[in-house]
């Protein structure tokens, strides 16, 4: 799983097989796991939560939509990196 980056207890990272979907990013509390918080992003440099599993609480989660859009391009670029990959599918 490549991490991209942590947020106090919160890590967001990639899914290292799910390069065929749209580009998202996973949340996870203190350690990646398969029913993270999944984050869709826009091609406009949007997010759409796509699922809370992990139930974070909505302060927190809204701080960090806040950043992963911040860090936006960061995460495209990183993206296309990992898989190997000239364009990203964006979610909308």
């Amino acid at each position: 799983m490549p991490k991209l980056f942590n947020i106090g207890q919160y890590i967001i990272f990639f899914w290292s097989n799910e390069n065929d979907e749209p580009i998202h990013v996973h949340i996870a509390v203190n350690t990646p796991s398969a029913n993270a918080t999944k984050v869709w992003l826009s091609r406009k440099g949007g997010r759409i939560v796509a699922n809370n599993a992990n139930r974070i609480l909505q302060k927190d989660l809204n701080h960090l939509l806040r950043i992963i859009q911040t860090e936006h391009n960061n995460i495209c670029n990183k993206w296309k990196s990992f898989f190997d990959i000239e364009s990203i599918k964006f979610y909308c």
